[in-house]
This record gives C-alpha cells, sequence and structure tokens, in this order.
C-alpha cells in the first residue's frame, strides 16, 4: 500500500513522540532538535521498520539544512532520542547548511547520509564540499556539523583535491561583486 503525502512533519509520519514548533528558525547548532519538514512528489512509509522512501524530486529541511535528491530513504529508531538517518541518492544530491558564525557550506555527492543524533554528513562518490571560496573534493567526505571538522578520503589511485583561496583575494572578489 502506498500513501501519498505533502508536508508532512517525520514524527507524525513514524509515530514518534516530539512535540513540533512550527516557527521560522536560524536553527544552527540545534538543528538536530527542530522538525524535520519533508517535500517530495511520491512518499511510501512502512511503519513496521519506521522507515518513509520519498521519490521525485524530494527536499529535507531541518533547521538550516537543507538535502536534495532524487530518491531519498528516511529511517527511525524507535527508541527514546528517535535516532533519525536520512539517506540521499541522485546525480547529484545536494546539501547546504548554514554554521553558526553565518558561514555557509554547501557540497554534493552521488550519495549523502545525515545521522541527526550524531550531528554528521558523509557525502560518497564524486564528493564535493566548499565555504565560501575554498573547497574539497574526494571519493567520500565526512563533516561534523556542531564541530565544523570535515576529513575527505578518496580510493586507490585517486586523490583529494582541495583549493584554499586566500582572505585577501576573497575579500577582494567580494568588493568587485555588483550588489543585487
Amino acid at each position: 500500500m502506498q500513501l501519498r503525502m505533502q508536508n508532512v512533519p517525520l514524527s507524525l509520519l513514524l509515530g514518534g513522540s516530539l512535540i513540533l514548533v512550527s516557527a521560522q528558525v536560524q536553527a544552527l547548532a540545534s538543528d538536530n532538535q527542530q522538525p524535520i519538514h519533508i517535500y517530495s512528489t511520491q512518499q511510501s512509509v512502512d511503519m513496521t521498520t519506521n522507515t518513509v522512501t520519498l521519490t521525485g524530486y524530494v527536499v529535507v529541511k531541518r533547521g538550516s539544512i537543507n538535502i536534495r535528491a532524487n530518491r531519498m530513504v528516511i529511517s527511525r529508531s524507535t527508541g527514546k532520542n528517535g535516532n533519525e538517518i536520512i539517506e540521499g541518492y541522485g546525480n547529484p544530491v545536494t546539501f547546504y547548511h548554514l554554521q553558526d558564525d553565518g558561514k555557509p557550506v554547501r557540497g554534493h555527492a552521488q550519495k549523502v547520509r545525515y545521522e541527526g543524533a550524531n550531528d554528521v554528513v558523509i557525502l560518497m562518490g564524486n564528493a564535493y564540499l566548499d565555504q565560501l571560496d575554498s573547497n574539497v573534493a574526494g571519493d567520500c567526505i565526512t563533516y561534523l556539523l556542531k564541530k565544523q571538522k570535515m576529513e575527505a578520503f578518496s580510493d586507490k589511485g585517486k586523490r583529494v583535491n582541495t583549493v584554499l583561496v586566500p582572505a585577501q583575494l576573497r575579500d577582494k572578489n567580494r568588493a568587485k561583486a555588483p550588489v543585487k
């Protein structure tokens, strides 16, 4: 049996006991405590396994976190903490997060895994992550949201590629950019 739903909080779909507060927030450090908003063309819910499969143009938002993919699978443990794991698949899956200092982090990969309880995002397959004008590319990038730390790896024979743009060059480019 398939169910079709639009913009349904995950806790309602999976029978969780969270109380959801609807507000526009700049959550940042508390992103993992915010409700998850799901938008997709089609959703299928398996209540026995606490799993939601989403297809079509899928968008998942949680605080400042924004993940977009062709297909996503969201699972939730039935324990006290209600740990959500979101796995996005696509060509590519995109990721966005706003850090506490106001700096945006953007990335993309063939697969993105977000573990809310661990505050970690793992980008796999042609992974790319950037902040301002600096970036890193490799086969796999692990990004720790709260700690603002990142590790990148590549398979045998491949290398991780990093570009660090000096602050003075970045500031010059911003000064030249037209004001919108």
